[in-house]
Order: C-alpha cells, then structure tokens, then sequence
C-alpha cells in the first residue's frame, strides 16, 4: 500500500494510526500541502479532489480518511477499530464525525487560507479556530461520559480516538486552553502510551519540518 500524506495533516494522521495499529506496512509520499502539490495534474489523476490522505492499494486508490479507515478494518478485521454491535458502531461512528465532520473541515489549511485572504489576520483566525474546537470538544466530553472508558467508546481503541487525538494536536497549535477537557485528555494519553502510535505521529513523519 502507498499512502500520499501530509506530515502534519491530521486526516492523514489518522491514518497512518489506523495503519500502524495494524501493523500495515505503507510507503509514505509526501505531498506538501502549501507549497500547493496536492492540485499538480499528476496528483489529481489519482484524487480529484485535491485533498490528502490518498490510499493507494494495488489498483485501488481512496480517498477521505474515515472511509479509509474503514476500508482497512473491513479487509484487515484485526485488531479492529469498530465495535461488533450496531450500536457501539453508530455510536463510534457519531464520536469519530463530532471531529471529521465538524470540527475538522471548518479549520482546515484551505479554510485558514481563505479565511486570511478575506482580510482576517492570524489572531482571529485561531480565535476562529478555538470557537469550534470548543463547540466539538463540549460533545466529545459529553460523549465519553456517556459511553468513554478508557477510550472515548468503553476500553476498546476506535476510529473515534484516532481522529481525537489529532485534532488535540490542532487544537494546541491554536493555543486552545485544554484543561477545560481532563477526560479528553487522559484519553489521549490512553492512546499515546500504546507502542503504535509514536510512529504516526507528525514528528516522526519523512517531510517532518519545524515550519
């Protein structure tokens, strides 16, 4: 499998997660998202879209990454990352789009750029930011007292905590106070002291910069 990523895109980053907790071996192309190569031609012959993660696999290639990973846990079931009840799985599925859906597309490196190009400076754009983390991070919380133990769903890692823990990333390049969120927190931490996860990490990534 070939994965087309962003070292600190956070759709990408999820997974890479998915991959690493699978043990999924991956050849990672890195595609600089300001420097503008997710809209060169021979990127969008394979995505049309323009938007990172892309996973190629044999003559397959997806795009979008909670449909990416749900891909990866249909054909490689084990260990999975949805629960085996209808339930649990709406429900992991609710939690994982609290992020990938609202959270997420609304602060994005396109949103933050046209955003700017309207004549917003840096600070209201975090502001901007700060406003709808808060507004995703209020229902996360609720959720995990809901449904969380360990995780955001029970004790079993899912697709939700794989979008969770980018988006805390996000959320601290904002500068985004998080002691308002001490479940979501510790969830991360969860998430964090399990073997697989450091190599997904933005860090750890081969276009990794300090920019």
């Amino acid at each position: 499998m070939t994965l087309y990523s962003y070292w600190r895109s956070s759709a990408a980053w999820r997974v890479r997660l998915a991959l690493a907790w699978k043990g999924l071996p991956a050849t990672t192309i890195p595609i600089d998202l300001r420097a503008g190569e997710q809209s060169a031609p021979d990127y969008l012959a394979r995505n049309p879209q323009g938007l990172l993660p892309l996973l190629v696999d044999g003559d397959t290639a997806l795009g979008q990454s909670l449909a990416i990973i749900e891909y990866l846990d249909e054909v490689h079931p084990a260990p999975p990352l949805l629960p085996a009840d209808a339930l649990g799985r709406a429900r992991v599925r609710a939690a994982a789009l609290i992020v990938a859906a609202d959270i997420h597309p609304v602060n994005n490196l396109r949103i933050q750029t046209y955003l700017k190009a309207l004549g917003h400076d840096s600070r209201a754009v975090d502001g901007w930011a700060r406003h709808w983390i808060a507004d995703g991070f209020d229902a996360l919380d609720a959720f995990a007292v809901a449904h969380g133990g360990r995780f955001l769903h029970g004790d079993a890692l899912s697709i939700a905590d794989l979008c969770l823990v980018p988006q805390l990333y996000n959320a601290r390049r904002v500068a985004t106070d998080l002691r308002r969120w001490p479940r979501l927190l510790a969830i991360e931490a969860a998430v964090n002291s399990l073997d697989f996860a450091a190599p997904a990490h933005p860090d750890n990534q081969p276009d990794a910069s300090p920019a």
